[in-house]
């Protein structure tokens, strides 16, 4: 099985060899012309793994080398690792060297053997896209960058998301989400590694890639991130032996304290200023105030105080203004709370507890708004006992979706009752166009909460039909497949339920058609004012002719069509009305007595003749036309 891996993934010879432990190469190398990446992969008793990830490696469409580190292996994987460099001669280096308890000295010895112009650390048990190294290294030489993040999805395990939002040509340090990824799984240009002695803490078993990506950021003068691609697949073992996977892994007591060495590495390199509080919030957000939530909660009264007290030294050394300003307000909370340990916990109860709620009403008033209704609790997990949380006033938070970075436009309702029971009313249609997610937020104790509202809704509820006011449809519906409240402000996502009637069909001047019909949305009549267009469509070519709509008497709109600029074929008729969205268009249906005569004339020596009707079953209309030149007249008397 093996052996017929290898031999698809086969890409390059030339010559490779296992090396024997020690920072030197024991035999000639190929040197090739010119590496653009290498690969460093450290090992330790992965085999079950490395057939995936090697492979994911050997097919990527980049100049490579892959110099994997095994650090004393005794699983067979070192065999495994032999017949893969014996494969891929030139591409495969293995480095062999006693069992060191950490991936930052075998990540280090790889370092020291790369000749790849960038550099890329990938662990052994997960793998990377097809595309990544293409993809990463594309942008490198576009922008000259210094280091790439590629975007990491999580298979069991958490994955950064905040900066993979859009791909970043230059995504700047102080003013982009990167720095919360301090992970090495990234593309490193190895000149900037070289210059300034970038390194892997070896005396650290967690937390050396922390050190070394900080000493990267504060030196890389260009950054740039693919977010647009699967590019590095985090893979949970489910043997559970790796090392961030031991029990004690992330002792918040051990974490805080390694946590000051890339704090005060960054400190070193960045001055006082937005830049270091933007830096420093990250650090506080994540790992001080990190600390307080969840393992807090599971520490025993002993580690708490141990907890509180590393997160109050970090306060009086590094809290500055600007860092305290662009925290949320749960963690200023803590901060008032660093002398008392109960409030701590009251506060991680609120951060951890989840919300949950439950939609009781949905309709439309006399007004045509949109009334809301509900009840909300924080529920806390029974394994933190059966604290009780009382909240405050709830409110409704309407949030524009939208694409990209930066903040969604958001709307605040507010709701009469409390948790046990409120009611909010929304102007519906009174929102900008755009599609609009239902929240339900709740201060607890000074610390906001918003969940998404309707997935669990009373069995009664449904959504409302739409409605139409001015030139506005609201849509309100249960998004798929998790079931909760959004509004369709303009018929972006859903479908509009509408409907166009034909009342009068007459000829006019010039062989013209026109069309005199109402619209209704929902079973209710609209204005006229909505109608833009009326389309005709010929049914086999898909050609179109398009005429503007006009507001007639009585909230009639009235549309024509000169029939002698269609060309022969069957034509079906349809109107584009505007609803405060993308434009919607329907069928124009038609009962068999308001439809006009068929009417023929002559252009020249040729006949034409156009045949209004109603289509069978849905009575939709649309039009034949045809035309009769001398030669078809004489055909047919022949016949």
């Amino acid at each position: 099985m093996t052996g017929t891996i290898l031999q698809r993934v086969r890409m390059r010879q030339g010559g490779s060899d296992s090396i024997g432990e020690g920072s030197g190469i024991t035999r000639e190398e190929v040197v090739r012309p010119e590496v653009d990446v290498t690969v460093v992969v450290p090992v330790h008793n992965c085999r079950p793994y490395l057939d995936r990830c090697l492979t994911s490696l050997l097919v990527q469409r980049v100049a490579l080398e892959i110099v994997v580190v095994d650090d004393g292996s005794t699983d067979g994987g070192t065999d495994l690792l032999d017949l893969y460099a014996s494969y891929h001669r030139g591409v495969i280096r293995v480095v062999k060297q006693e069992a060191s308890g950490g991936a930052g000295r075998p990540r280090n010895v790889g370092l020291a053997h790369a000749r790849g112009r960038y550099v890329f650390f990938c662990d052994a048990d997960d793998y990377l896209g097809p595309e990544a190294l293409e993809r990463m290294l594309a942008m490198a030489d576009r922008n000259g960058s210094d280091i790439v993040l590629g975007k990491i999805v999580g298979h069991d395990r958490r994955a950064p998301v905040s900066m993979f939002h859009e791909n970043a040509e230059r995504a700047p340090l102080g003013d982009s989400a990167v720095y919360n990824s301090l992970s090495c799984f990234k593309l490193f240009r190895r000149e900037m590694l070289e210059r300034y002695a970038i390194r892997f803490d070896e005396t650290l078993l967690v937390g050396e890639d922390v050190v070394f990506t900080t000493h990267a950021y504060c030196h890389a003068e260009v950054i740039s991130v693919v977010a647009d691609y699967d590019c590095y697949h985090l893979v949970d073992r489910p043997d559970g032996t790796s090392i961030m996977q031991r029990p004690g892994s992330r002792d918040p007591v051990a974490w805080l304290r390694m946590i000051r060495r890339p704090i005060e590495l960054m400190l070193a390199h960045v001055r006082p200023g937005d830049l270091r509080d933007h830096l420093l919030r990250r650090h506080f957000r994540l790992d001080a105030f990190g600390s307080l939530g969840r393992p807090f909660l599971e520490a025993g009264e002993v580690e708490r105080k141990e907890i509180v007290a590393e997160v109050a030294d970090m306060c009086d050394r590094w809290l500055t203004d600007g860092v305290r300003a662009r925290l949320p307000a749960i963690d200023r909370s803590r901060i008032a709370a660093l002398e008392d340990i109960d409030r701590l916990v009251r506060l991680a109860h609120i951060e951890s507890a989840a919300v949950r709620r439950e939609l009781t009403g949905l309709r439309w008033d006399e007004r045509g708004r949109l009334v809301v209704s509900g009840k909300v609790a924080l529920g806390v997990p029974e394994q933190y006992g059966r604290l009780e949380i009382p909240g405050g006033t709830p409110a409704l938070v309407l949030r524009r979706r939208h694409e990209g970075p930066g903040p969604q436009e958001e709307v605040v309702i507010p709701v009469t009752g409390g948790c046990a029971g409120f009611t909010g009313v929304v102007d519906a249609c009174g929102l900008p166009s755009g599609v609009w997610d239902v929240h339900i937020r709740v201060d607890f104790q000074g610390v906001p909460r918003i969940a998404r509202l309707g997935a669990d809704r009373d069995g009664r509820v449904a959504p409302p039909e739409p409605r139409v006011a001015g030139a506005a449809v609201a849509l309100p519906y249960f998004t798929r497949p998790y079931g909760n409240l959004s509004l369709d402000v303009g018929g972006h996502v859903i479908a509009v339920p509408g409907c166009v009637r034909l009342v009068c069909a007459r000829w006019a001047a010039g062989h013209r058609l026109v069309l005199d019909g109402e619209v209704t949305v929902g079973g209710e009549a609209v204005a006229a004012s909505v109608a833009r267009h009326l389309v005709w469509r010929e049914r086999e070519s898909g050609r179109e002719r398009r005429e503007t709509a006009a507001t007639g008497d009585g909230g009639v709109f009235t549309a024509g069509q000169a029939m002698g600029r269609l060309s022969p074929g069957t034509w079906d008729a349809y109107l584009e009305v505007d609803l405060g969205g993308p434009p919607a268009r329907f069928r124009v249906e038609a009962a068999p007595e308001v439809i006009a005569e068929p009417r023929t004339w002559w252009r020249g020596a040729i006949r034409w003749s156009v045949r209004p009707y109603a289509t069978a079953g849905k009575g939709r209309l649309s039009t034949v036309v045809r035309t009769l030149g001398p030669r078809t007249f004489v055909r047919r008397m022949i016949r």
